[in-house]
């Protein structure tokens, strides 16, 4: 990418879209512990899906959440892998 402009655009994007699906993991952890209403399951892999896989990833592991669930600890990474092969594609291309 040569733009500049697009850089710093696509960079702002991916950390808020990192620290917004980590932030929603630890405070789904923190609602889970005291028993309150529930962030839903697709509010979760929505923002790790929109480019929040690294944040969405981290999360889990580091919260030690929602890593009972298979569908979270395989989806997730995947989600990951998948938005790296993008961005560099998308590096490679542009």
């Amino acid at each position: 990418m040569k733009n500049p402009v697009v850089l710093a655009i696509v960079a702002i994007v991916l950390l808020v879209m990192n620290i917004l699906a980590y932030a929603l993991m630890a405070i789904d952890k923190k609602r889970a512990r005291a028993g309150a209403w529930r962030i839903k399951e697709r509010t979760l892999f929505l923002a790790t899906g929109l480019f929040g896989g690294l944040g969405g990833t981290l999360g889990m592991f580091l919260l030690r959440h929602k890593t009972k669930h298979w569908y979270f600890r395989l989806g997730f990474p995947a989600l990951l892998v998948l938005q790296v092969i993008v961005l560099v594609a998308l590096a490679v291309l542009l």
